[in-house]
């Protein structure tokens, strides 16, 4: 059986990339009143099938109405960034 780490990584190599959803959502009781609520998960960028999933889930299972969803993602495998400084340095 693979490790957690062994499946998010074979998932960054197929494209998921580290998503982070902040849901702003009126309290079910007090409607006025909005809740926070952070998800974070691998998912496709720019489609989000697996956040789409859960915000569908949320609108029709969940009392609290969604207010506002803030997405952020990154990829986590990308080339290294070199800089050249158009120096040497030597050590003895």
């Amino acid at each position: 059986m693979a490790r957690r780490d062994d499946q998010d990584f074979l998932a960054m190599l197929s494209g998921y990339s580290l998503t982070t959803a902040e849901i702003l959502y009126h309290l079910p009781d007090y409607p006025a009143l909005i809740q926070s609520y952070v998800w974070q998960d691998y998912d496709l960028h720019p489609r989000f099938p697996k956040l789409k999933s859960f915000l569908e889930f949320w609108s029709a299972k969940l009392d609290g109405k969604l207010y506002r969803v803030t997405v952020a993602h990154t990829g986590l495998i990308k080339p290294a960034e070199v800089k050249l400084i158009g120096a040497e340095f030597r050590l003895n």
